[in-house]
């Protein structure tokens, strides 16, 4: 396996003890992770904190929508506004287990937060029990460091900084579209301002643009990346090699890790990429010593079969089950290169941050701000197209992205201005 040479993770600023600083108020001991539930933006909170020497400092709350049934109609509503109209709903039906969904066909009404779905055995998140935790223990363990990821986090996120500005540090991940000095820092992807550019302007009639935002370029409130944050850094992926060991370094080389994602809105496919993506990979396996192919929770069931019916039964292709422990990390850890399905900016992101090189399959299906994101990525020599033509033998590589290290580097420079730091 070749070395994983990746940047460590930013040391906080070392100086003199803090009693003769600004006093124990200077120091922020402890973070405060406000998700949504989903996957991908509750890892970008979770990596950035990671970075800060937070991770076993941490208290992670969610904010949790009705899920099921009619609420997959209503989740385009503010959280409060969801859950107003789930809560009459309810005691329409309060006598009956049943609603109506589609004509004359019956749905269960569905548990208030989601019932299986995992989320009930996190806190809620809940502004003013956050805010009296940051003002107890203000004066033993300092200011809270607050970070939120996502549209359903934006309202309670801010609630807390306007509750209790001087106790918390608010960090948003993502662009709250929104007024940013409703927050200490945002951080956002240089394509969240794809609405900005001139292309997109080509592509949005004039009377529409007034109701595109962010509507100004970044001020100084944004921090911009390239990609999503994650928690794959150096330590991370040295932890992952030796826990994975001794199934890897076994394989024959180069070992090709394929990670197929799901369609999205503003990346659609379905069978026909599969097909595609199937020759390609079959083109591509002379020059492999093994490949292993991961299907994420999107990954519909009509893609993930052809990708199985058409290579499970190479000696050379492995397929993971889906059966825990997850791979994942040991795929990143020990792969000498990928293929990335273009719908996940979380994914790509991750395995450019190996320095590996990394191919991307189906960038030309992707529109708007994620078209944007991958012209991004091939201009700065990041990321190739998947053709089939690779000979996975032949090695290439880049500064791996390191937007979770940068972003915490920022961080450390704003608290430092207001006379803070992080104490791990």
């Amino acid at each position: 396996m070749r070395p994983i040479r990746l940047p460590e993770p930013p040391s906080p600023t070392m100086g003199v003890p803090e009693i003769f600083e600004n006093g124990a108020y200077s120091v922020i001991r402890r973070a405060v992770v406000i998700g949504n539930g989903f996957p991908g933006s509750e890892n970008q909170s979770l990596g950035l904190v990671r970075a800060l020497g937070l991770s076993d400092k941490h208290v992670l709350f969610r904010v949790k929508r009705p899920r099921g049934g009619i609420n997959e109609w209503l989740h385009w509503l503010p959280v409060s506004l969801h859950k107003i109209l789930y809560y009459i709903v309810r005691r329409i039906y309060s006598y009956s287990r049943f609603i109506v969904s589609r004509g004359n066909k019956l749905a269960p009404l569905p548990s208030e937060n989601g019932g299986s779905v995992g989320l009930s055995s996190i806190l809620e998140a809940d502004s003013k029990q956050i805010v009296n935790m940051a003002r107890e223990s203000y004066e033993k363990d300092g200011p809270l460091l607050v970070v939120a990821s996502g549209r359903d986090t934006i309202s309670i996120a801010s609630s807390i900084k306007r509750l209790a500005s001087e106790k918390v540090f608010l960090v948003q991940i993502q662009h709250p579209r929104s007024d940013l000095s409703r927050f200490d820092l945002v951080v956002a992807p240089h394509h969240d301002y794809y609405a900005l550019t001139p292309q997109a302007q080509e592509q949005v009639p004039r009377f529409l643009r007034k109701w595109i935002t962010p509507r100004e370029p970044p001020d100084q409130h944004v921090v911009l990346t390239l990609g999503a944050l994650h928690q794959v850094d150096f330590a991370a992926l040295r932890s992952a090699a030796s826990t994975w060991h001794d199934e890897f370094a076994p394989l024959p080389k180069p070992l090709l890790v394929v990670n197929i994602g799901g369609p999205t809105c503003r990346c659609r496919y379905g069978t026909d990429l599969a097909k595609q993506l199937s020759a390609l990979l079959t083109n591509v396996l002379v020059s492999c010593g093994s490949v292993r192919i991961s299907f994420s929770s999107r990954t519909p069931e009509k893609v993930s079969n052809i990708i199985i019916k058409e290579l499970a039964n190479n000696p050379k292709v492995y397929i993971w089950d889906g059966e825990e422990p997850n791979p994942y990390m040991g795929h990143l850890a020990w792969a000498d290169a990928f293929v990335v399905t273009a719908d996940s900016v979380s994914m790509i992101s991750e395995a450019c941050s190996t320095g590996k090189p990394v191919y991307v399959m189906g960038s030309e299906r992707c529109t708007w701000k994620l078209a944007d994101f991958h012209k991004s990525l091939r201009e700065r020599g990041v990321v190739r197209p998947f053709t089939g033509s690779e000979d996975i033998s032949e090695s290439w590589s880049y500064p791996p992205l390191n937007d979770t290290a940068e972003v915490a580097r920022r961080v450390h420079e704003v608290l430092a201005e207001r006379g803070l730091r992080v104490r791990p």
